[in-house]
């Protein structure tokens, strides 16, 4: 398996974070000087600063390299307020792709307000199989493009975690590079892009989508980054339109539900995830939903989806999947996780079949570098359907 690009730039921050000293729970890390007043008696905000380099290899990019840095911590000496993260990164790499990104996960004081969002840019290469659950690994095939991504959701806090809001997701791809194929024993191998029925002339252009929607959220995990016990219901619809000048018109709807609990004991989690994505209207291929999502930033809520398939092996136009990971503390500051997962596409929302459902699954442990915010590095071995086994790391759990 192709190690996705989000999971090994983290690589370098992996081993860099877990070589640094850690503060204790009861130690800021970051705490701006106050004059000598009985305002500076008051408890200093906690935050967390890590910047750290990144260093990746994979066979699509050849060496990658670049900085990256965590911000973690509550922007509140309200204890109730949950902690907040802020992620950057940028790399480049021999083959000349390169990737800057912003994601952030930000609780204002009292949680009156919930923002999450990214903005990413990518000059990127990935592999394309085809659209439907039965694409072919022999259909291998490169594509190349730029792409630019705004995704920005402000929720407002309307009840005891309950958030209600709007999500904006703009997505440019433009310089898209598309190698006509090889010539083997039988004749030449065409770019399955290229001959795919579902993938219009018009979607082999620069194209843009704008979309807007509300969203709706129950939120009582915890810690959002690490959650013991709680729940997570996330509903949202995206209206893709002319109107916001998107190139196609289409509706996105969403619906994601976690849960986390202890189980045999308080050393033992049970977290699970059903996440369900749907269309209607014309879907060009790069927003289609994708089985095998481990690229980083927000279409899925921060989660990584079926870990051990590569990104988007299956995609189409309806996606359900579902997932199960057990975390068990192991010692110091190390726990272990073995997860599973199920999950399908299809062009119709009535046609899913059993027959072609998709498994992944694997095995990983967690090193708890900021045991404040239950910040976790991840490495895990992981494989599925259609692609072959291999090691992701990153940082945080991987929903």
């Amino acid at each position: 398996m192709r190690f996705p690009f989000a999971a090994l730039a983290l690589a370098g921050l992996a081993f860099t974070a877990a070589a640094q000293p850690v503060a204790p729970p009861d130690t800021a890390t970051v705490a701006a000087a106050a004059p000598s007043t009985p305002a500076a008696d008051a408890k200093p905000k906690r935050l967390t600063i890590l910047p750290i380099p990144v260093v990746f290899f994979q066979a699509e990019t050849g060496l990658g390299y670049g900085l990256g840095g965590l911000l973690s911590g509550r922007f509140s000496d309200d204890t109730l307020t949950r902690p907040s993260n802020i992620r950057v990164q940028y790399w480049q790499t021999q083959k000349k792709q390169s990737l800057i990104q912003l994601v952030h996960t930000v609780y204002t004081p009292g949680e009156k307000f919930y923002l999450n969002g990214e903005i990413s840019a990518y000059d990127i290469l990935l592999y394309y199989y085809g659209t439907g659950p039965g694409s072919s690994s022999n259909d291998e095939s490169e594509t190349a493009y730029k792409l630019f991504i705004v995704n920005q959701r402000i929720q407002k806090q309307v009840a005891p975690k309950l958030f209600f809001g709007a999500q904006y997701r703009f997505t440019g791809m433009r310089d898209i590079e598309i190698p006509a194929g090889t010539v083997d024993g039988v004749g030449t191998n065409v770019n399955v892009f290229l001959r795919d029925p579902r993938v219009t002339p018009r979607q082999r252009e620069n194209t843009r989508v704008s979309g807007l929607g509300p969203v709706i959220s129950y939120d009582t995990r915890d810690l959002p980054l690490a959650a013991f016990r709680g729940n997570l219901l996330d509903a949202s619809v995206m209206f893709n339109g002319s109107g916001l000048g998107s190139d196609y018109r289409f509706v996105r709807y969403q619906l994601d539900a976690r849960h986390f609990q202890p189980v045999f004991s308080e050393r033992t989690i049970l977290a699970m995830q059903f996440l369900g994505q749907f269309h209607t209207g014309d879907v060009p291929f790069r927003e289609l939903a994708g089985v095998g999502a481990n690229l980083g930033g927000t279409l899925y809520n921060n989660a990584n989806l079926m870990r051990g398939i590569y990104e988007q092996r299956f995609r189409d136009r309806q996606m359900v999947t579902f997932q199960a990971e057990l975390r068990q503390k192991l010692f110091w500051r190390f726990d272990g996780a073995v997860f599973g997962s199920v999950g399908n596409v299809s062009n119709y929302i009535d046609k899913f079949s059993f027959n072609q459902t998709k498994y992944a699954g694997g095995a990983g442990i967690r090193f708890n570098f900021v045991r404040r915010d239950r910040l976790n590095l991840r490495l895990d071995y992981a494989g599925g359907t259609g692609s072959k086994p291999g090691i992701l790391f990153a940082i945080g759990e991987a929903f």
